[in-house]
C-alpha cells in the first residue's frame, strides 16, 4: 500500500511541476493603464443581490458595506461612526456616517438602514444559518442618522454578523422590487468603493472605481473578473498577460496550483502574497445519514487517522498551508483548549475498524453485517487541489479496507446536498477569522449547514443546548466553559476532520502595492491597493 501511495503522489508532484513550467511574460501587459487589475475567477459573479447567496462576494464586497466592520482589532465603525448598547444587550444604537451616497445617487440613511434590515428579516427563512436574523424583533428610525435595533434577548455576536459581507448590507431602496429584495432586484447600487458597471454572465464583470466613495476614490480605477477554467488556462492567462491577478476564491477554489505559483513569483513579474491561517480545510461526516457507515463514529475516526496531513501540506500545497489537527487553529477566538490530536496512523485505523466489527476476511472490501465498507466523497470539481487530496486519501484508505468512491460536483450542488444530507462525506471549510467560531458553531445546528453532520451523535441534544447557551451568554469565563465543551464534543465525535490551515493566496504583478487582507477569506480590500 506504501508503494502504491509513493507512485500518486509522484504522478500528483509530476503533474503540478509540468503545470509550472514555463519563464512568465509580464504580468503588467494586461492593461493599457497602471490603474487596472483584471483577475481571474473559475465562476461566473451571478446575482449581486447582497441579500441572497448565489452571487460571487469577492465580487459583492467591493460593492456593497456593513455598518461596522471586523478588524484584528475588533469591532470598528464603517458606515455607523459609533453605537451605542443597552445595559441589558438587547438594544442597538447606531450613530451613521452623514454625506454617504449610493451608486445611484440615492441618500444613505436611517431609513435606507431600516428598509435594508427589514427586507432581510422579511425573507428569514433564507437566513436562519445567521443566528442573528432569529434575534431581530424590531428596526426604529430615530433621526435621519440613528438607527435602533432590538434584540429578543442578548446576543454576542451581533456586531459580528452585522459585519459579514452578507445579507446585512446596504443597497440602494430604489433597487428594491415592491419594496423587497427577496424575489429579486432592480440594480446593484451599493456604497462600496467600486460599483458594477458591466456584465456579461459568464464571461467577464467590470467594475469601476467609485469616484464619490466617503473614504476616497480607490487607486486602481478599474477591476475586470474574468471567467477561466482553474489550472493551465488560467497559468497560460498570466504568463501572456491577458489577466494579472488571481486569489484564492470564495470557495476556497485555487486558480493555479501552488507550484506554478512560485515559477510565477520566481520570474520577477509576479508577486505572491498569503495571510495568515484563516480557516480549516476539512472532510465533513455526516453522522445523521443512518445507513451510511459514516453513522459510526469508529469510522470517522478511521478516516481521520488515515489522512496524511503533513504530506498533503508539503507535497500538494508546497508548504504553503499547515497541517490542521482540530476543527479550528488555535488563532481562532475560544479555540486553544488543547484537544488531543490524531496523528497519522494506519494501524491505529485498522484496529478501530476491527473493534467495531468492520472484518477483513475476502477480498480488499472490509464488510460489516453484510454491507461494505463503502462511501462516496465529494470534492468541488474546479478545486485543483480538493481533486488532488481526494486521490490520495482514497488510495490510502484502499490499504484499510475502505473504498471511497470519488465524485465532483459544482460546489452549488454540493452546498445543495449539504443542506439535504445527501452525502456520506464531502470537502469543505470553516467560515474563517472573521465568523469564527460562532458562524461554523452555529451552522452545527442549521439543516442548511452542519445539521446532518452533527444530528447523528450520541450527544447531540445537549450539543445544541450548549450551543444555544453560548450565545446568549454575557459572562465570559461561562462562554469559555461553553465552547470548551462544545468544540470537545465534535472533537471526540469526528465529524469534521480537519486537513489543513488554510490561507488567502494572491498572486499580483510585483509593482502592486497595499495588498492586504481583510478578516475574512471571502474578500479582499481592493480599494488600499495601488501601483508603484
Amino acid at each position: 500500500m506504501k508503494r502504491r501511495y509513493a507512485i500518486l503522489l509522484a504522478a500528483v508532484t509530476s503533474m503540478a511541476v509540468l503545470a509550472g513550467c514555463g519563464q512568465a511574460d509580464s504580468g503588467q501587459n494586461t492593461s493599457n493603464s497602471s490603474r487596472e487589475l483584471v483577475y481571474a475567477t473559475v465562476k461566473d459573479i451571478n446575482d449581486m443581490n447582497p441579500h441572497l447567496y448565489t452571487g460571487s462576494m469577492p465580487a459583492q464586497g467591493k460593492v456593497y458595506e456593513s455598518l461596522v466592520e471586523n478588524t484584528p482589532e475588533g469591532i470598528k465603525p464603517l458606515l455607523a461612526e459609533s453605537w451605542d448598547i443597552s445595559a441589558d444587550g438587547t438594544v442597538y444604537t447606531f450613530h451613521l456616517r452623514q454625506g454617504v451616497v449610493f451608486h445611484d445617487g440615492e441618500p444613505f440613511n436611517a431609513e435606507a438602514v431600516r428598509l435594508n434590515i427589514d427586507a432581510v428579516q422579511h425573507n428569514a427563512v433564507k437566513h436562519a444559518w445567521i443566528k442573528l436574523s432569529t434575534k431581530i424583533v424590531d428596526t426604529k428610525v430615530i433621526d435621519e442618522y440613528t438607527f435602533e435595533m432590538t434584540l429578543s434577548e442578548p446576543y454576542y455576536p451581533a456586531l459580528l454578523e452585522l459585519s459579514m459581507t452578507r445579507p446585512y448590507v446596504f443597497l440602494s431602496p430604489k433597487d428594491f422590487i415592491n419594496g423587497e429584495t427577496k424575489d429579486g432586484v432592480n440594480g446593484y447600487n451599493g456604497t462600496g468603493p467600486y460599483r458594477l458597471t458591466e456584465h456579461q454572465t459568464d464571461q467577464y464583470a467590470v467594475f469601476e472605481a467609485n469616484k464619490d466613495y466617503w473614504n476616497g476614490a480607490p487607486a486602481i480605477e478599474k477591476i475586470t473578473a474574468k471567467v477561466l477554467p482553474t489550472g493551465e488556462t488560467t497559468f497560460l492567462a498570466l504568463q501572456k498577460g491577458e489577466v494579472n491577478f488571481v486569489f484564492t476564491d470564495d470557495r476556497g477554489t485555487d486558480s493555479i496550483d501552488a507550484e506554478s505559483m512560485d515559477r510565477l513569483a520566481e520570474s520577477g513579474d509576479y508577486q505572491v502574497v498569503r495571510s495568515e491561517p484563516m480557516n480549516t480545510k476539512m472532510i465533513v461526516a455526516n453522522s445523521g445519514k443512518t445507513d451510511s457507515p459514516a453513522n459510526e463514529k469508529a469510522v470517522r475516526e478511521a478516516i481521520w487517522y488515515a489522512i496524511d496531513r503533513d504530506t498533503i501540506a508539503r507535497h500538494i500545497f508546497n508548504g504553503k498551508e499547515t497541517p490542521a489537527e482540530t476543527l479550528f487553529s488555535p488563532n481562532v477566538n475560544y479555540a486553544d483548549i488543547g484537544l488531543k490530536p490524531r496523528a497519522y496512523d494506519l494501524l491505529a485505523a485498522e484496529r478501530l475498524l476491527e473493534e467495531a466489527g468492520w472484518g477483513l476476511s475476502s477480498g480488499e472490501v472490509r464488510m460489516k453485517d453484510g454491507k461494505p465498507l463503502t462511501m462516496k466523497l465529494y470534492y468541488d470539481a474546479a478545486s485543483l487541489s480538493q481533486k488532488t487530496q481526494a486521490e490520495l486519501i482514497q488510495n490510502t484508505v484502499k490499504g484499510i479496507g475502505m473504498q471511497l468512491t470519488l465524485v465532483g460536483e459544482d460546489s452549488s450542488s454540493i452546498a445543495r446536498r449539504r443542506a439535504a444530507g445527501d452525502y456520506d462525506l464531502l470537502f469543505n471549510q470553516t467560515w474563517g477569522l472573521a465568523y469564527d467560531p460562532q458562524s461554523t458553531v452555529s451552522a452545527f445546528t442549521t439543516e442548511s449547514s452542519y445539521y446532518h453532520a452533527t444530528s447523528g451523535i450520541a450527544q447531540a441534544e445537549d450539543l445544541y443546548s450548549n450551543i444555544k447557551e453560548v450565545m446568549v451568554t454575557t459572562d465570559e469565563e461561562q462562554r469559555k466553559s461553553l465552547y470548551a465543551d462544545i468544540l470537545t464534543t465534535v472533537h471526540d465525535e469526528a465529524v469534521f476532520i480537519p486537513i489543513t490551515n488554510g490561507n488567502l493566496t494572491v498572486v499580483a504583478p510585483g509593482s502592486l502595492q497595499g495588498i492586504g487582507f481583510k478578516q475574512t477569506q471571502f474578500e479582499l480590500p481592493f480599494e488600499t491597493m495601488h501601483f508603484q
